[in-house]
């Protein structure tokens, strides 16, 4: 059975008028954005699009670490753990971690650990979960990129942003931000970290072969990739927390608009009801009433009058009554004093014994 051998044949990576392939000069980026909260049940979170790179990037704590073995009384750990999907690539991956995702974490965590102030958080964990949706060359820089910025996002102090860039060598030339094609063929790779604040380098790795003055030339051109992605970071939190003001602007210009129409609600029924246009209205409405009013009087002051001479009768029927009572019974004790006067007048001397008796 015969065997096939394909063709020997040179990639090619540069255009006849010099560019590279995608059109980009030597020094130049892929095309870079970024946001954050794109994550709400996470703490703070990063989308970060670096060419064909799609990344997410979530932060989970400060919070209790398990196992409390690995806890450290004196600052807190950092756990990084970098993934990627499946259909990320041409071949579908394994699911499984692998040896290159355990190392990407590894130099990932190392290259955050010196920018974060972990000794505010004793014996708790920050963990950083990052997701690689699609991956084209340049994965762990702009992975490193997308965990600073959710870290920023989720309040963590940091002594600075760290921008992750990669220079290069493909056809004997150095290259900013080296994409797939030119990474598989090129001749060396430099993958960087830069602390922004003062330029260090927290990350430096290096493969393949390249002289002293390519090297110096590969890190002018990454440090200027880092300071066009850290404008574009600036920009993503500065929109975040412009928006959550804009969005605390319209609910007091809501609120300040319901309380003046509350005000106006009541002067206007203040005014209607003494305004010229509804005078007639209010006069002939408390016409009605009064009128009302006043039938009203009438029929409750009819038998109210035919019931007072009754009762008026009746009580002075009454009241001569009691009178001609009380002059009888004093009639009776008149009578009865009269009749028990002469037993009790003793007889006086020289009259005669009126019984008749002689003594």
């Amino acid at each position: 059975m015969p065997i096939l051998v394909p063709e020997p044949h040179d990639e090619v990576c540069f255009r006849e008028d010099g560019k590279r392939l995608d059109g980009r000069a030597v020094d130049e980026l892929r095309p870079f954005s970024c946001e954050v909260g794109v994550i709400k049940n996470a703490q703070g979170s990063a989308l970060v699009r670096h060419g064909k790179n799609l990344i997410y990037a979530a932060i989970y704590g400060p919070r209790e670490v398990h196992p409390r073995h690995l806890a450290r009384p004196d600052r807190g750990i950092l756990r990084v753990y970098y993934r990627m999907a499946t259909f990320s690539v041409h071949e579908r991956k394994s699911p499984a971690p692998n040896r290159r995702e355990n190392e990407i974490s590894k130099v990932i965590r190392e290259a955050l650990e010196p920018v974060l102030f972990l000794e505010a958080y004793p014996d708790s964990q920050i963990e950083v979960y990052i997701e690689v949706i699609a991956a084209d060359g340049g994965t762990r820089c702009a992975s490193t990129t997308a965990a600073s910025l959710a870290l920023a996002d989720a309040g963590i102090p940091m002594k600075s942003m760290v921008v992750g860039v990669a220079a290069g060598k493909a056809q004997g030339k150095v290259l900013l931000d080296l994409g797939d094609k030119e990474d598989k063929v090129g001749q060396a790779d430099i993958p960087c970290v830069v602390v922004m604040k003062d330029k260090s380098i927290s990350l430096l790795q290096f493969d393949g072969e390249m002289t002293l003055e390519e090297m110096k030339l590969g890190f002018e051109y990454v440090l200027k990739g880092a300071e066009i992605i850290y404008q574009k970071q600036l920009e993503a939190l500065r929109e975040k927390y412009n928006k959550i003001s804009r969005q605390a602007e319209i609910e007091d210009a809501e609120l300040s608009k319901e309380t003046p129409k509350e005000e106006k609600t009541a002067s206007e029924s203040t005014d209607t009801a003494v305004s010229p246009e509804s005078s007639d209205i209010f006069k002939s409405d408390v016409e009605a009433e009064s009128a009302e009013n006043t039938r009203s009087a009438e029929i409750n002051e009819t038998p109210e009058a035919s019931e007072t001479p009754s009762t008026e009768g009746s009580e002075t029927k009454t009241s001569q009554e009691d009178v001609s009572s009380v002059g009888k019974e004093a009639k009776e004790e008149n009578t009865l004093s009269e009749e028990s006067a002469p037993s009790e007048v003793p007889p006086q001397a020289g009259e005669d014994n009126p019984t008749g008796d002689d003594k």
